[in-house]
């Protein structure tokens, strides 16, 4: 018992603080472009991952894990941290938090469909019921409800909040088969990552004078959302005896968000977005919810 209200305190710590990260990227980019945030977040995050494995002990462990695995922590790293926030960044840029936060939710869904030619895995009608749910939220938000005239409020920012759902997904499937362990691999994305996103910086112009309160922003997304958070999840994964509980304390996230960016953001939050918003969670505890066939199959798995 000790150890599984250990494991829903961690947890919990790490939904609050990804509650917080809409709200942090909105105000973060009225100081910073998309590409300096994605560098300055990232110095913060490989400074608190290493700093975690200091503390652990285990920073000697990084230079034997880069010889066997740089070529993956390259690839992995050029995916997230570089791409995927690049993207999610201007999708946040271009639109309201509260619509870029809640299309982002629907990553889950999308890497269940990944999954079909990515892996082989089989899709059932269940996925495609709970797609068909999700997707129809998207419209309602990015349409603001209205949904016959087909007319988004931002084409492009809806686009790009996709695309990152995309990236996002994909990147956990290419981890399903990653061997290297989970905060030393992390930190070696992070690592190869930051002469990539230095270069697009150089490139773009984007090495200039920036305001502190930026800086402020870029430091607690980069130490919280891409660092710290992570780990907290991970060791709350690790001690609960069930992680579909865990995995279920996620869907707290979206709600806290939106409080959030209505009282510190100033986002007058819309009826459209709390509409698509519950049907983009909706369609995801669709996804969840063990079908009579399958349960029928589990016990019968069960007493064999």
């Amino acid at each position: 018992m000790q150890q599984q209200k250990k494991a829903y305190f961690l947890g919990l710590s790490a939904v609050l603080a990804w509650s917080t990260v809409a709200t942090a990227f909105k105000i973060s980019l009225s100081f910073l472009s998309p590409a300096q945030l994605v560098l300055y977040a990232s110095l913060a995050s490989l400074a608190s991952l290493t700093t975690i494995l200091a503390v652990q002990g285990r920073l000697a462990e990084l230079w034997p894990a880069m010889r066997r695995h740089w070529r993956r922590s390259l690839l992995l790293g050029a995916v997230n941290p570089v791409l995927y926030y690049l993207i999610l960044f201007k999708a946040y840029s271009l639109l309201p938090a509260q619509e870029a936060q809640a299309i982002n939710y629907t990553w889950a869904l999308t890497m269940t469909l990944l999954a079909v030619p990515v892996l082989g895995q089989a899709l059932r009608l269940q996925d495609l019921a709970a797609a068909l749910v999700c997707y129809l939220g998207v419209l309602v938000i990015g349409t603001h409800g209205q949904l016959f005239s087909l007319h988004f409020s931002n084409v492009n920012g809806v686009l790009y909040a996709l695309a990152s759902t995309l990236l996002w997904a994909g990147y956990w499937l290419i981890n399903t088969k990653d061997e290297r362990e989970p905060v030393i691999g992390l930190t070696l994305n992070f690592l190869l990552a930051l002469p990539l996103i230095g270069l697009w910086c150089l490139w773009q112009g984007e090495f200039k004078a920036v305001a502190w309160q930026g800086l402020a922003g870029a430091a607690y997304i980069g130490a919280l959302e891409m660092g710290f958070t992570f780990v907290l999840w991970l060791a709350a994964m690790k001690l609960t005896d069930s992680a579909a509980r865990i995995a279920n304390l996620i869907f707290l996230s979206p709600l806290l968000s939106l409080l959030l960016i209505h009282f510190i953001v100033g986002e007058a939050i819309l009826p459209s977005t709390l509409f698509g918003l519950a049907l983009i969670l909706g369609g995801l505890l669709l996804q969840k919810i063990p079908m009579p066939g399958q349960r029928s199959a589990k016990m019968e798995t069960a007493s064999t």
